[in-house]
């Protein structure tokens, strides 16, 4: 289990991040005799809590040609999780399950630690903010969409396509942008009242909206969003009124996501929906 401090974050955050960058380098192992003999040295610098020692070992593996073992992606969380970047955590980590199931070597600790950074994104917003309370919704730090290319969010979420990574990006902004009832006491511990998660299959956008109602029961509903003959351009609108922003539906202007009062997350998700639109009417975008 990673033990999550604050104390010298930003220290190790720099040298993780410094040894990432670091240029490919020349072996002279075969591929999958260095890939072996890095995973070892990643494993030790782990155990040792040398992240950036760890990191660079990272970089380097990724370096090389070939598919990477699964235990890549488990260090890659645990690296990512301990310098403080939570959406590449999570990302590494889900990846891990996914390709070693329950029966990976770490499957249950990779379990507990996608639980941390769920923890550690609510501590870093409450600290940010002073207080676990507030007027408004407590802001989690994401990486912004509009200005990366599709190559570099693949590459921040470890995802296997445009159109997956976009998916990935939009859930992560829309986890924190569920719409409250009673915008003056947010608790994190507490689900929206009104939330969203989006999926795709072929061309076919869902989305899911989950609604609390009182006594704590959530009803679930999700609408089909075909992407041909739609405009990419989303609209979206925020109301003083309602105390909440809102993105339209491209096919008749129709109220689709009721979202918390937060502009700059609203214009953010409606752009990362038509980017979404846009490479899923692209078959061959969509899949690079």
């Amino acid at each position: 289990m990673v033990k999550i401090t604050r104390v010298g974050r930003s220290s190790v955050r720099g040298l993780v991040l410094a040894s990432l960058l670091v240029a490919g380098q020349v072996y002279a192992l075969e591929p999958e005799h260095e890939t072996r003999r890095l995973m070892l040295a990643t494993e030790e610098a782990v155990t040792a809590e040398s992240w950036g020692e760890a990191g660079e070992y990272l970089n380097r593996l990724q370096q090389l040609e070939g598919a990477k073992p699964a235990d890549y992606f488990y260090f890659r969380g645990r690296v990512m999780l301990e310098s403080g970047h939570y959406n590449e955590a999570q990302a590494a980590l889900e990846k891990y399950v996914s390709l070693a199931g329950s029966e990976g070597q770490h499957y249950t600790d990779a379990l507990k630690l996608i639980t941390d950074v769920e923890k550690a994104r609510q501590q870093e917003s409450v600290s940010a903010n002073g207080s676990g309370a507030g007027t408004s919704e407590q802001v989690a730090i994401i990486e912004p969409a509009g200005d990366q290319s599709l190559e570099k969010l693949r590459e921040l979420y470890l995802a296997d396509s445009n159109a997956e990574a976009l998916v990935i990006h939009a859930n992560t902004l829309l986890d924190v942008a569920g719409w409250r009832e009673d915008q003056r006491v947010v608790r994190l511990d507490r689900p929206a009242d009104v939330s969203y998660r989006i999926d795709k299959r072929n061309d076919i956008i869902s989305i899911q909206e989950s609604r609390r109602e009182s006594g704590g029961r959530v009803v679930r509903t999700t609408e089909s969003l075909g992407v041909f003959g739609v405009n990419p351009q989303i609209e979206w609108n925020c109301e003083s009124s309602t105390v909440s922003c809102w993105i339209y539906d491209p096919r008749d202007g129709s109220r689709l996501m009721k979202l918390s009062q937060d502009r700059e997350r609203a214009e953010e998700i409606a752009r990362t929906l038509g980017r979404l639109i846009r490479t899923m009417q692209s078959p061959d975008q969509s899949r690079n």
